[in-house]
């Protein structure tokens, strides 16, 4: 895969090729992150990168598209199937333009949404007045109880009857507890709001039956098409059949052009791979190692946002330690272990400095390391963060998350091709 690079464009090369050792032989533990499988980058890679589709299979504006129609549809019945949804749009290029995909089908700038606080654990894409949704969207937020660091419910319904949301959004970016889409539902009912759930960080969850669904209760449910669905970057948006026609032209012409059609190409591959019984023994080992290493470190000292997780990621409060999520990723970081600064619930500190550090175990469980590895894994992470200003400490750890990688192989093909 790699030789044509190689004698086209040599800088971009050797980029590649480091990169590849990047992955290889650290320890990616952010939780939005994971490593697709080798037939998926090569369906990513494949011809159909040069064909324009704008339409929809069946229903092009191009000639010549009967055969990513068939990429089309198989990813689009996958899909239907993998999640039980009545219908399904796989042409959004990320999460971001999902979610804005959604609002533009239901909503008027100015009308109002309810949804989770980005310091709280919600997305950008869910309000933030950095982000377009913020911007064009009078949006009222909810949060986590401050003692329990679990979603207010009593919170939740007061603001619903307070601001009479036409969309409530559900969903987070880092929040390591089971969603309750039941009682947003109700919630939702009570004011006559429509609800969008993204459920970008849990979709493989979600799809092998490890957390509950949101497809009976809501009317619309955005994902990405990595995380811990291990596929290529991509967003994908699933409707009640009522809102089919709305989505879709929404998406197209309304806020897209021609789609990625190796993407989706991608998609295809990997919705294949999540129908598998081996991907739902994935996702229950995503689940178990995110148990054993959260375990781990609470063993070791370190306080757990809400106590612990029930899905793939964790938040660590580095307070008691006298650390923050910046100093925390830039230790690691040197010590070859990849995590995110993350502000936790009531955070004093500013997005980027933070005060506790996001970790998930979809990446490392991809290449096969289970319990024994994650209890060593916390280890290292909290003999770096116990002594972060040691430059001995972190060389030691880094040999051996090293060590540990040689023994998970990560993409050998393309190792072997940038060595040779």
């Amino acid at each position: 895969m790699m030789e044509e690079i190689w004698r086209v464009d040599p800088q971009l090369a050797e980029a590649i090729c480091k990169e590849i050792d990047r992955q290889a032989y650290k320890l990616e533990l952010i939780a939005s992150e994971n490593f697709a499988s080798m037939a998926v980058l090569q369906a990513q890679g494949c011809v159909m990168t040069n064909k324009y589709a704008e339409g929809y299979p069946g229903k092009r504006y191009y000639g010549g598209c009967q055969w990513v129609d068939v990429a089309e549809d198989l990813a689009r019945e996958r899909a239907k199937e993998l999640f039980g949804c009545h219908h399904v749009n796989v042409q959004p290029h990320s999460g971001t333009q999902a979610n804005m995909a959604v609002y533009m089908a239901v909503l008027k700038p100015g009308d109002t949404i309810l949804a989770m606080d980005l310091a709280h654990g919600g997305h950008l894409s869910h309000g933030a007045s950095i982000n377009f949704s913020g911007q064009l969207y009078n949006v009222v937020f909810y949060g986590v109880d401050r003692e329990k660091e679990t979603i207010d419910f009593h919170q939740v319904r007061e603001l619903a009857l307070k601001h009479r949301p036409r969309l409530i959004v559900v969903g987070a970016s880092a929040y390591p507890r089971v969603i309750d889409f039941a009682a947003f539902r109700e919630i939702a009912d009570e004011v006559g709001a429509y609800i969008m759930a993204d459920i970008a960080h849990i979709a493989g969850l979600v799809a092998t039956g490890l957390h509950p669904s949101p497809i009976p209760y809501c009317e619309f449910v955005t994902t990405t098409t990595h995380k811990t669905l291990r596929g290529p970057r991509g967003g994908m948006i699933m409707c009640r059949q009522e809102f089919a026609q709305v989505i879709d032209k929404t998406v197209f012409p309304g806020i897209q052009g021609g789609p990625l059609m190796h993407v989706i190409a991608a998609k295809a591959v990997a919705f294949k791979e999540a129908l598998s019984p081996d991907f739902r023994e994935y996702q229950s080992q995503i689940v178990k190692n995110a148990a054993a290493l959260a375990g781990t470190l609470q063993e070791k000292g370190f306080r757990l946002v809400s106590g612990g997780t029930d899905n793939h990621l964790m938040l660590v409060d580095l307070r008691s330690k006298g650390i923050t999520g910046k100093e925390a990723e830039g230790a690691l970081e040197e010590a070859a272990i990849t995590v995110n600064k993350n502000m936790i619930p009531f955070d004093p500190q500013k997005p980027f400095i933070a005060s506790g550090i996001r970790i998930g175990t979809p990446a490392v469980t991809t290449r096969g390391m289970k319990e024994p590895e994650m209890v060593a894994i916390g280890e290292m992470i909290a003999r770096v963060l116990e002594h972060p200003g040691d430059p001995r400490v972190r060389r030691e750890v880094a040999d051996q998350v090293r060590e540990l990688c040689r023994r998970f192989p990560l993409y050998d093909r393309l190792q072997r091709e940038c060595q040779s």
